[in-house]
């Protein structure tokens, strides 16, 4: 299976934005494309769609194909608090690792996008680093923000991501803030990472991926 692993620097960065955004962008280059969320926790009385079903709408898929009818857990808490609270089983990264391949077309490159930060806790017994871990992405998108703590940011969340390929997307980057192009700068001249700032571009990547990872 070969999967991509859209991670975020912590919450409210624009992980499920960016992820449906890249789906229609691959499906237009005409990347077979599937998505995945492995776990979602929501607010019970939210009035938009669940990440699940933005995810659904930007791939043609089912919403409980993107994420199993037993992994929505309407408590907005970390999943596996969520599941505690609402007095759901315990789950692992393997459970999760597991339910991701279901339904997957042939061929397709799978968008497995996480819940909060690279650290906060996704399942009993890892986060999305261990999750990483387990599906050996051929790359990982870290979705970051643009502005006055973003450097922090992203430093601490490639360092928890060592070993994997990596690259940041700086989300709602504005190219007339002084400020975000300088964030953008550093990022690139004094760390040594790629960084992307447009959803095109970073399609273009994610289609030049190989056909297989090992």
């Amino acid at each position: 299976m070969r999967t991509v692993v859209v991670a975020g620097t912590g919450t409210e960065v624009g992980k499920t934005w960016v992820t449906a955004e890249l789906a229609r962008a691959l499906r237009r280059h005409g990347v077979p494309v599937a998505a995945r969320k492995p776990v979602q926790s929501f607010a019970p009385d939210g009035t938009g769609p669940t990440d699940a079903e933005v995810l659904a709408a930007a791939t043609g898929e089912d919403p409980r194909e993107v994420c199993s009818a037993h992994r929505w857990l309407p408590c907005a808490m970390a999943p596996p608090m969520a599941a505690v609270a609402l007095g759901r089983a315990a789950f692992t990264i393997a459970d999760l690792g597991a339910e991701i391949a279901n339904g997957i077309p042939t061929n397709a490159l799978v968008l497995v996008e996480s819940a909060g930060g690279v650290r906060s806790p996704l399942a009993d017994d890892g986060d999305t680093v261990t999750l990483a871990d387990a599906l050996r992405p051929a790359l990982v998108v870290l979705v970051a923000g643009a502005d006055l703590g973003a450097i922090n940011l992203v430093r601490l969340s490639v360092d928890a991501l060592h070993g994997h390929p990596v690259v940041v997307h700086l989300n709602r980057f504005d190219p007339g803030d002084d400020l975000q192009r300088r964030n953008r700068d550093w990022l690139v001249t004094r760390e040594g990472l790629d960084v992307v700032t447009d959803i095109e571009a970073l399609a273009e990547m994610l289609a030049a991926l190989p056909t297989a990872t090992g």
